[in-house]
């Protein structure tokens, strides 16, 4: 199912509808403590406090949850409205929830980034600094990585792949032989070659959503990615410290599961803006199988890994099931 050519049309008639709704809220009555915390507070800091709660901006709606994807129902009841499981090695599709639908990818988007790069065979110890174009002004997010900073081209494809660094991530771009056009170009040019005819890159960050995908299609993307060994080692650590100047800047992993005993997960990725929900891939191995996930348009900052684990959790019981049926029968 493809959403991407009527989300434009319901982005727009929905977010009309949000700002013409008004919210009332019953003032609560002030305890004598409260009253005086109140005094403590500073006018200047309630008055700057008030007015950045008016100048809030209602939640907008995803592109999944514009479409109704989450109307979709499914045995595990996930919250992602987009789910693929795949056997890495015999491609058996374990489980497919509106696989084929087109959603922005957010962050998904640096996995073909890091590909690129790592296919150019470009040096990794070469200085690249940052500069304003690298500075995001699609989403206004924020970055350590101050306009001036030198990292090597390794450091940066580590914190893009770990840490999601959007600056990090459009450095790698901009530098590419040719400049960022040609690297955009080669990032379809390599989606067409994987067989993804769902996809489509205008960037290498993420940041737009623009960038579009299917769960089908990043499965894909996922296989490729799981075969260079750099990719595997960098998106799955757990953190790293990199020096900039003077400073020491210490980054983690966007995905708390590569930490956790439970999860082998040998290649990863998170994603998020607002378009694109909560999204996640991922290769792990469970109960014996090499599997391949990925969770689009999640609800909920903490949702797609919840998805991760009930998945896990039903392959590991649906493998016991299977296991004890062998030994009885």
């Amino acid at each position: 199912m493809v959403v991407s050519a009527v989300c434009s049309t319901l982005l727009a008639f929905n977010a009309e509808a949000a700002q013409r709704k008004r919210v009332s809220v019953k003032k609560p009555v002030a305890t004598a403590s409260a009253k005086s915390v109140r005094k403590a507070v500073p006018v200047t800091r309630r008055v700057r406090n008030a007015v950045s709660a008016s100048r809030a901006e209602p939640a907008r709606l995803s592109y999944g949850q514009l479409a109704g994807l989450h109307a979709t129902q499914d045995p595990l009841d996930l919250k992602s409205s987009v789910a693929l499981v795949i056997d890495q090695d015999t491609r058996e599709v374990l489980l497919s929830k509106n696989d084929h639908a087109v959603l922005p990818i957010a962050s998904l988007t640096k996995l073909m980034t890091g590909l690129i790069v790592s296919e150019a065979k470009l040096p990794l110890d070469e200085m690249i600094t940052i500069t304003q174009d690298d500075v995001d002004t699609e989403k206004g997010s924020s970055s350590r990585l101050r306009v001036g900073s030198s990292l090597s081209r390794g450091e940066l494809l580590h914190l893009a792949l770990m840490s999601s660094e959007n600056r990090a991530a459009h450095a790698l771009g901009r530098t590419y032989p040719g400049g960022l056009s040609t690297f955009v170009a080669q990032m379809n040019v390599r989606a067409k070659a994987l067989g993804m005819k769902d996809t489509r890159y205008v960037e290498p960050t993420g940041l737009s959503s623009q960038n579009q995908s299917s769960a089908s299609d990043l499965a894909t993307l996922v296989a490729a990615a799981y075969n260079d060994s750099m990719l595997r080692e960098l998106s799955t650590s757990p953190g790293h410290e990199v020096e900039v100047g003077n400073r020491t800047l210490q980054f983690n992993n966007t995905n708390r599961l590569v930490k956790s005993p439970q999860w082998d997960i040998g290649l990863q990725k998170t994603g998020y803006i607002s378009e694109a929900g909560q999204c996640l891939v991922m290769q792990a191995r469970v109960a014996g199988r090499k599997l391949i996930m990925v969770f689009l348009d999640s609800a909920g900052k903490f949702s797609r890994l919840g998805d991760a684990e009930r998945v896990r959790r039903w392959v590991e019981t649906s493998s016991s099931v299977s296991a004890a049926a062998r030994v009885s029968g």
